[in-house]
């Protein structure tokens, strides 16, 4: 009983820690002041805000397209090296996925100035929107591999060599026969790229042209800088962050939902 009492107690302490701040955060976009502990009324007047300053939405523009393409990309890239390492044999495939899973542990702050190097030795410009979106590419496509290769694991490895048997070409199975069995995993490697975009600050900020902002480095910048029109920002960010939140929420519950769904369906068949 007491064991009972203190495991239940430590995951509420932990989940209160996370979430506790936001949850203060949610309620305070809600607040018609600017400041965080004093509460002057109930006000939609930030969320108001965030759809009038053309500033903001450029933002949020930049973010979401960002996001979109690098991790379009990063799929595309991550699936197929995901399936080169499943089907190559041998050395070769242990040493490839050895090496995809590096990116994955490494530090931020390592690949963005490997990336800066590597863009002034090819006479590129260290500051510019081919680089943050190759860095973005580089930061997710890794993700992507170590998502697609448990789908692959789990597939029938009869059902390509069928394919082939039957007439198709090796292409024609890879679309018709491996892509349609991992595209839950595909899908999920999706869904972490674009969360993993969504949420850098270090590759962006090393990267990116000097007049292009994301929410994480226009959120900083708000932060860090004392002018009177950063200390306006900061409360719009507010309810732009809660709305963030809330999607999550929406999005993780929808696919909890249909998860559950899944499993019910296959217990009754």
């Amino acid at each position: 009983m007491i064991k009972k009492f203190f495991s239940r107690g430590y995951i509420f302490l932990v989940l209160a820690f996370i979430y506790i701040p936001i949850f203060i955060l949610v309620l305070y976009s809600f607040n018609s002041g600017k400041t965080i502990g004093v509460w002057q009324g109930f006000s939609l007047e930030w969320y108001k805000k965030l759809f009038e300053v053309q500033e903001i939405r450029d933002v949020v523009v930049n973010t979401v397209v960002l996001a979109v393409v690098s991790s379009v990309i990063a799929t595309v890239l991550g699936t197929l090296g995901a399936i080169g390492i499943h089907y190559s044999k041998g050395k070769l495939g242990k040493t490839v996925k050895g090496m995809s899973q590096i990116p994955v542990v490494n530090s931020e702050v390592v690949t963005a100035c490997a990336l800066v190097m590597l863009l002034m030795i090819l006479g590129l410009s260290n500051r510019s929107i081919f680089g943050l979106y190759v860095g973005h590419i580089i930061l997710s496509a890794p993700f992507v591999v170590l998502s697609v290769i448990p789908k692959l694991k789990q597939m029938d490895s009869s059902l390509y060599e069928a394919a082939l048997d039957l007439g198709a070409t090796p292409t024609q199975a890879l679309f018709k026969v491996v892509l349609p069995e991992i595209l839950p995993g595909i899908f999920s490697g999706f869904m972490l790229a674009v969360t993993l975009s969504l949420d850098d600050y270090i590759i962006t900020a090393t990267l990116s042209p000097l007049n292009y902002d994301t929410i994480s480095t226009a959120v900083y910048k708000a932060i860090a800088l004392t002018t009177e029109k950063a200390s306006e920002q900061v409360p719009i960010y507010r309810a732009l962050t809660t709305i963030i939140f809330l999607i999550t929420v929406a999005v993780v519950v929808v696919m909890n939902i249909r998860a559950n769904k899944t499993v019910q369906d296959k217990r009754k068949v």
